[in-house]
């Protein structure tokens, strides 16, 4: 028919696909889709890993085998830096622990050492403190001299022992009894308000 009649000419209906060439192009569409999904998964993966940013030195593209292989590596390399953290981390909080509880011991012993008004002031001088307490290692340093060092284990055998040994509270007891003993009979030590 032509226009002149005032009747458009008609298309032709477009007559549905077979069955099979319907499936077809529904495979071919979603493995389209997939390939594009993954695509850009690489895409990604390239954009986040600090390696894979930089491309070949010839400018050539990263193979994705590489792509995934950098970013195994620096996911490793996080978990790696993670532990690590996570370990100062808690050697951090128990150093804290450690801390707060010398400080209550510091603090108690402060307030025990506060002077009561009324009360005569009886404090050991410094140096004194000090020569007792030179006295006390140098008897531990002089009894430690004996412990073998060759090896680690007999190291370790050895330091257990002297522990055992002179480290015991009856042993340490006799040892300050004796510094004291050594310390007050060398000094005329007088009481500061005799």
């Amino acid at each position: 028919m032509s226009s002149s009649s005032g009747h458009e000419e008609e298309e032709p209906e477009e007559k549905p696909l077979p069955y099979k060439d319907r499936r077809r192009e529904a495979h071919t569409q979603a493995e389209q889709k997939r390939r594009d999904a993954i695509k850009k998964g690489y895409d990604s993966l390239q954009n986040l890993v600090p390696s894979c940013q930089q491309s070949d030195v010839l400018g050539y593209k990263l193979s994705k085998a590489t792509v995934l292989q950098r970013s195994i590596d620096y996911i490793q390399f996080l978990l790696q830096q993670k532990r690590k953290q996570e370990d100062e981390m808690n050697a951090l909080r128990k150093e804290v622990v450690a801390l707060q509880i010398m400080q209550a011991n510091y603090e108690q012993m402060v307030k025990s050492q506060q002077t009561t008004p009324g009360l005569p002031e009886s404090r050991v001088a410094d140096d004194v403190k000090f020569q007792v307490f030179q006295n006390i290692l140098d008897q531990l340093f002089f009894s430690f001299n004996s412990i073998s060092v060759a090896n680690f284990s007999e190291m370790s055998a050895s330091v257990f022992s002297w522990l055992e040994e002179h480290c015991k509270p009856q042993s340490l007891r006799d040892m300050v009894a004796l510094v004291l003993q050594r310390v007050y009979s060398g000094r005329s030590y007088a009481h500061p308000n005799n």
